[in-house]
């Protein structure tokens, strides 16, 4: 039997492309609601350094999985998803339009292609071990345990790269193998915002001036004295910079460039994922692709289209897809 999908509408991108922007103009126009999808927005006191959106634009559209729990806290992927299938629900049954916003692929692929992950506890004594070890001595450990996943993770999050050998050893299996794609759930239009490199960058220097101008450091400090170097959100772009700084080991100005050229170096990371597969965001080549737009003009067209357009899929396996 056919049965016609729920749409949801994902707005996907680097870091400072213009997400939040695009998203709440197209929100407000299309009666929508914004379910963040990104992995460090989520966490309370953690504002500045995450860049999350001001309490003028938290107003403008409903906004849904910001601030949600403290740094100190496990979170991963799996209640991601858990959270953001009930923000959706939610947001259908008010009859709103739901609009996945984010640069986290992980987060997003795991609800356009309905991906579980094994539920495995995590271990005190063997997390501890491993968050002594460097990103690179990590992924030499990885490798060994998952090959094949070893050549999708994020090889720069060290959290990511935890958690997958964490589960590997656990249960004894490759954690790329456990991941499952079930069946499509949604109808999806995804919208992508690709900029030139030059703008991208400019974009993103600007950002930081603005952050160091309107307190990221008093932020830091207070993050840092509460929940120390340890917890892993901390161990994240703009506050893992200040670590000598706070040492009197380099210069606020130092301090400055490394966030500017590691977000640069992340969103190339960010970019590289999204163009896998050749631009696909849901999975293999079959798969509905990205649809990239710079201009609100072009993205109301495309979501104007969407929506009009009948929907009577059926629910239709897909391939496993590994994602990074």
């Amino acid at each position: 039997m056919l049965k016609k999908l729920p749409k949801i509408i994902v707005i996907l991108g680097p870091t400072a492309s213009g997400k939040t922007d695009l998203a709440i103009k197209l929100a407000k126009k299309f009666n929508g609601e914004i379910i963040s999808a990104d992995s460090r927005q989520v966490y309370k006191e953690m504002n500045i350094g995450t860049a999350k959106p001001s309490k003028k634009e938290l107003e403008a559209v409903p906004h849904h999985l910001i601030d949600i729990i403290n740094p100190n806290q496990e979170f991963n992927v799996a209640v991601y998803k858990n959270l953001a299938l009930k923000a959706i629900k939610e947001t259908k049954k008010r009859g709103k339009i739901p609009f996945l916003v984010g640069g986290t692929g992980l987060y997003i692929k795991t609800i356009t292609n309905n991906i579980s992950f094994p539920r495995v506890p995590a271990k005190k004594e063997m997390r501890k071990n491993l968050e002594k070890k460097s990103e690179e001595e990590l992924l030499k450990i990885y490798k060994k345990l998952d090959p094949e996943g070893a050549k999708l993770i994020d090889s720069k999050n060290k959290r990511r790269l935890i958690r997958a050998i964490e589960v590997s050893k656990i249960t004894g299996k490759p954690f790329w193998e456990q991941r499952k794609q079930g069946p499509t759930i949604f109808d999806i239009l995804i919208l992508g915002i690709k900029l030139p490199k030059k703008e991208l960058e400019k974009r993103i220097k600007k950002r930081v001036e603005k952050m160091l101008r309107t307190g990221l450091e008093k932020e830091a400090k207070k993050l840092i004295k509460k929940y120390g170097w340890k917890t892993s959100a901390i161990q994240t772009i703009g506050y893992q910079e200040w670590r000598d700084y706070f040492k009197n080991k380099i210069s606020k100005k130092e301090v400055k460039e490394k966030i500017k050229l590691h977000t640069i170096q992340f969103t190339k990371r960010q970019m590289t994922w999204f163009s896998a597969q050749g631009g696909s965001a849901v999975g293999g080549k079959k798969e509905k692709k990205i649809q990239w737009v710079n201009k609100y003009r072009k993205a109301e067209k495309l979501i104007k289209q969407f929506l009009k357009k009948s929907n009577k899929k059926g629910r239709q396996k897909t391939k496993i897809i590994m994602p990074s």
